[in-house]
């Protein structure tokens, strides 16, 4: 087994640390300054926009799309690390390389299941960071956690789609440069196969029928740097039949294939934000006095340390396994092992994340650290793309399935 990262790798990923140590970090605090003085919160920084230019030079762009013809060619395995960087700062780094959820989901669905037209309208502009994008499934009057059970309504009406329901915690839909929706509903919800009723189509911003209501919050943040996370009513919203994405009836195979890659771009992320705690757990326990002695002296801290780094250890093992996996047998064949890290890394790094709080004190609850900010985008994510009890369920049936 060989467990060295090959050349371009190697090579991107110290192109990648040299990027975030000379402009992501130090635009971190240049972008709450810059945020403060905005006339609306949902406007970006200008620094955020300097950095896009400078990734775009550096060739630091689109890393997270395998296919060559529209972003890196880099495979999962390739890409796993750099992702990981890219999360220790990850309000400010995945954008500035235009590796953003939900963006970079809308972009692999455009590229996988859009035809010419849809792709020349909505995924050339996507591809070079002029637009932003939203992806509409979660509903707040069902378990979305079974998407069969959504109930907007996709109904045909000669050469138009009549688009009818209320979502919520739409990503990205807050942002003023967000101009389109990939929306999912049922057009045929009598069907007797339930997972051939939903469709997907495209909804401009500022199609008439639609609005973006209010920004919901999580935990007490808006996420600014995200776009936010809308409620959005569709109210008879229409749209011609050629924004159907694929097929109609396509709309959850289309989810399941967007939202697989999603996943564990979502846990090589998060094992970025583990990292930026220990880093900032072991510089306040080696700075901080108590008790007559540093932090750093104190046993139980030296557990949590020690700790943290196994668990880091253990989750990277196992998500480079899975972007092999799915590099090398398709992510149908690495389905069980997505599912393990989506359980997994979230819950293991939320306590990280939490210990870093309880060393820093007062000031890891406060907004001169990121750790606040780092829990909350972790804990969410026990619950994102699907909780966590969905993914045991169906884990485990696979594993009994072996012994029935």
């Amino acid at each position: 087994m060989d467990f060295a990262f090959d050349a371009r790798t190697e090579e991107l990923r110290a192109q990648l640390l040299a990027f975030m140590d000379e402009f992501v970090y130090p635009a971190e605090a240049v972008a709450e300054e810059q945020r403060a003085a905005l006339a609306s919160p949902w406007d970006t920084p200008a620094v955020v926009e300097e950095l896009k230019a400078e990734a775009r030079r550096q060739g630091l762009w689109n890393l997270f799309l395998p296919d060559a013809e529209y972003g890196a060619g880099l495979t999962n395995l390739q890409y796993a690390p750099l992702a990981e960087i890219t999360g220790r700062s990850p309000h400010l780094a995945p954008t500035a390389l235009n590796c953003a959820a939900p963006d970079t989901g809308n972009m692999e669905v455009l590229a996988q299941f859009g035809d010419d037209a849809q792709k020349k309208q909505w995924l050339e502009p996507l591809l070079a960071g002029e637009i932003r994008s939203a992806f509409a499934m979660t509903e707040p009057e069902v378990a979305s956690s079974d998407a069969t059970n959504i109930t907007t309504r996709i109904e045909r009406d000669g050469d138009d789609y009549v688009i009818t329901g209320r979502k919520w915690y739409i990503s990205g839909a807050m942002n003023p440069d967000c101009r389109i929706f990939i929306v999912m509903g049922k057009t045929d919800p009598d069907g007797t196969d339930i997972r051939r009723q939903q469709s997907m189509v495209l909804v401009p911003r500022d199609t008439p029928g639609v609005t973006v209501k209010r920004a919901m919050k999580v935990f007490g943040y808006e996420d600014h740097y995200h776009g936010g996370h809308a409620e959005v009513f569709f109210d008879h919203a229409r749209v011609p039949v050629s924004n159907l994405i694929g097929e109609e009836g396509g709309g959850f195979a289309i989810a399941q294939a967007r939202l697989g890659p999603g996943r564990i771009h979502h846990c090589m992320r998060l094992i970025g934000m583990a990292e930026r705690a220990i880093e900032l757990m072991c510089r306040r326990a080696v700075s901080r006095t108590a008790f007559g002695k540093a932090l750093a002296q104190q046993g139980v801290v030296h557990n949590w340390i020690a700790d943290a780094r196994v668990t880091v250890e253990q989750l990277r093992l196992l998500v480079l396994k899975t972007a092999w996996l799915m590099d090398t047998v398709g992510n149908r064949g690495a389905h069980a092992e997505i599912q393990a890290i989506k359980i997994a890394t979230p819950r293991a790094v939320v306590d990280i994340i939490d210990r870093a709080i309880q060393l820093h004190g007062a000031g890891g609850v406060s907004q001169d650290f990121p750790l606040a900010d780092l829990y909350a985008g972790a804990r969410t994510l026990m619950i994102a793309d699907g909780p966590d009890e969905v993914h045991q369920r169906s884990l485990a049936r696979r594993e009994l399935k072996k012994y029935l």
